[in-house]
């Protein structure tokens, strides 16, 4: 791409493969993982209309997928500075949230001293280096993507956010709240295929327009996590497990967000039997030793079982994920 470069300096134990396939989100549009050359590309909006991004982590001494493992592909990328092309010239406000979009995406000012705390606490996830977990570069599509996520399986919700980037963003990007907030619920219902979601998102885009969203009290470390958990459940469509997701994508995980997918997991993977309900409350307790980090080590868990369905993360390909993450193949 012709245009403006960046070179953005990451952690010392940063992989972007690793951490960029960490999470769903990572595969709904306008998110797109190039699995052959490890390359993260997606539409950003900027202030001077969307630009597309590029990002790569060259690996040191060249290596190659044709000639190392996955696992020694990781480690000569590890700590090695993105590199960014942007497919058109930004000014600096543009590079400023360029940035700043990505280091929210990959977690980028996560302590490393967290996620070692992590690791001490469940060190199976240690050798691997798992602790960052993919989100999107804004809380507004973060919070969008997570209501297009509930109650549905996953191809729908893949479809849902193509179609969202399609019909309402600009050039293809993932639509800013100011133009949600003035789509009509016809349009959202019948283009976008959101189903019964239409007007929560309208209403969800108006309070994220209006500024009466508080974005700093909710990312305040200050804030205590059962005065957010509280708070989320008061906007439209979003419930417990919804508030639960919300909560990690804003990098607070001492809440499980538990549904249909979590009484599978108690099921095939922690051996639980009995009602869902029943299933739901051992999955809870089981992961509350973890406190904290509940989340990353449920996650991890949930994480490693897709793998063993259908390969590393990193070679993932949105087509043929969207067809093996179905209730039918993940029994």
């Amino acid at each position: 791409m012709a245009g403006t470069r960046l070179t953005i300096r990451v952690p010392a134990d940063f992989v972007l493969a690793r951490d960029a396939c960490s999470y769903g989100y990572f595969l709904l549009a306008p998110n797109h993982w190039e699995a052959d050359t490890w390359t993260f590309s997606r539409l950003l909006e900027l202030e001077g209309g969307p630009a597309r991004v590029a990002i790569r982590q060259p690996e040191e001494n060249g290596a190659s997928a044709r000639r190392v493992t996955l696992a020694s592909r990781r480690r000569a990328a590890r700590g090695r500075p993105l590199r960014v092309a942007c497919d058109r010239t930004l000014n600096a406000s543009e590079r400023a949230s360029v940035r700043g979009q990505i280091a929210r995406m990959f977690r980028l000012d996560e302590d490393e001293g967290t996620l070692r705390a992590f690791h001490k606490l469940d060190p199976r996830w240690r050798r691997s280096g798992r602790g960052r977990l993919f989100r999107s570069p804004t809380l507004f599509e973060d919070v969008i993507k997570t209501v297009t996520s509930c109650n549905v399986q996953w191809p729908s919700t893949m479809h849902m956010n193509i179609r969202l980037c399609e019909v309402v963003g600009r050039g293809g990007a993932f639509p800013s709240a100011e133009k949600l907030a003035r789509t009509r619920a016809s349009t959202l219902r019948g283009r976008c295929r959101v189903g019964y979601r239409d007007k929560r998102i309208i209403e969800l885009s108006r309070m994220f327009a209006r500024g009466e969203i508080d974005e700093a009290w909710m990312t305040d470390t200050a804030t205590p996590d059962d005065e957010l958990f509280g708070f989320l459940q008061t906007l439209p469509g979003i419930g417990p497990y919804a508030s639960a997701n919300i909560m990690q994508l804003l990098g607070r995980h001492s809440r499980l967000p538990l549904d249909t997918e979590s009484v599978r997991h108690g099921k095939s993977v922690l051996g639980f039997t009995g009602t869902d309900a029943q299933i739901m409350k051992r999955v809870h307790k089981h992961f509350e030793p973890f406190g904290e980090h509940a989340f990353r080590s449920y996650w991890f868990e949930v994480w490693e079982f897709y793998e063993r369905k259908a390969g590393a993360s990193e070679t993932w390909r949105p087509k043929e994920v969207a067809s093996a993450f179905t209730a039918s193949n993940l029994k």
